[in-house]
């Protein structure tokens, strides 16, 4: 069986991957994927890579020459691929859904914690201060959610916000019929929208979607939530939105400058990234670490769907996850 190099590894990652593992030899690495440690995979005619690791020209040069012959990503997005300079060199596989639920219901739990302020509300507690001023919320019942993308966890979410009663309007040049939703331009969704959740991949064309000018087109008081990735967002255009009142609040799982500082403890650290420092600072933004994947049903699917791809690719068989140049 074939050797597998695993890199920027967490024990939630392990415990799945050895549990459902058919009989490869998996090397574990904390270290995160990049030129520098692709050297670690000599000998591994696979390496499965994650979110923040970088899979660009170089590391894909440098992991051919090392024998590497297919990089196995554990997530949905590939942003963070060349897969033109991977083409006919490498191949490329990723898990395009694994539970479009638990990102979903992580997207509404922000929207809560922002609106009804329980972040806060926890927090006085703790100190035995049982007064409630400053906690106002409003009813989401009635209110307009604008959702950006209807892919799986678009829909997902989608679903939920009615649930809650409220009226739903979508964006996505390619849009899912979605009950009881309706599709319209960005434009619209941003001047209807009194909630507005991003669920769309990142690409050239998406690259700071929401910007200035976005952000001037948006309701004042619009709740933004970001579950996808954070460079969908320009960060000082945000923070100067949160400034003026434009965002209510803001429930952000990503970071546009996340890699090198997510899914590590910094706590010890002085942290340099001062727009982040910014973020962290306010009360209406309750930023979590990229964890709206993390469930049990979601980190046993992507354990599975990735023995799958790589099963195939072994086996000679066409990979249905196969990531493609220009796709």
């Amino acid at each position: 069986m074939e050797t597998i190099a695993f890199f920027d590894a967490k024990p939630y990652d392990r415990a799945w991957f050895d549990r459902l593992n058919p009989g490869y030899e998996i090397r574990y690495f904390e270290c995160r994927l990049t030129k520098e440690t692709a050297v670690l995979a000599r000998g591994c005619a696979a390496v499965c890579a994650f979110v923040n690791d970088r899979v660009d020209a170089d590391v894909i040069s440098a992991l051919c020459a090392e024998g590497c012959r297919i990089v196995a990503m554990r997530c949905a997005g590939v942003n963070n691929v060349d897969a033109q300079a991977a083409q006919g060199r490498l191949a490329l596989a990723h898990v395009p859904g694994y539970s479009p639920h638990a990102v979903a219901e992580h997207t509404m739990a922000l929207l809560l914690t922002l609106n009804r302020k329980l972040h806060r509300a926890w927090a006085r507690t703790r100190d035995f201060n049982f007064s409630l001023s400053g906690l106002e919320g409003v009813d989401l019942f009635g209110k307009t959610a604008g959702v950006v993308g209807t892919g799986r966890i678009g829909r997902a979410f989608a679903e939920i916000c009615r649930g809650f009663g409220m009226r739903v309007v979508c964006c996505d040049p390619y849009p899912a019929r979605i009950e009881g939703c309706r599709n319209v331009s960005l434009d619209a969704l941003l001047r209807e929208s009194d909630v507005i959740s991003l669920h769309c991949p990142l690409t050239k064309e998406s690259y700071h979607l929401l910007d200035t000018m976005a952000f001037l087109k948006m309701k004042k008081g619009v709740f933004l939530l970001n579950t996808s990735r954070g460079a969908l967002i320009d960060t000082e255009a945000l923070l100067h939105a949160l400034n003026s009142g434009r965002v209510r609040g803001a429930g952000l799982d990503v970071y546009e400058e996340e890699s090198g500082l997510f899914f590590e403890d910094r706590s010890g650290s002085i942290l340099r990234d001062d727009a982040l420092v910014l973020l962290l600072s306010k009360p209406n933004v309750v930023l979590t670490s990229h964890q709206a994947f993390l469930t049990d049903e979601a980190l046993r699917e992507i354990a599975r769907v990735t023995y799958e791809n790589l099963d195939a690719f072994f086996a000679g068989k066409p990979m249905e996850n196969i990531v493609r140049a220009g796709g």
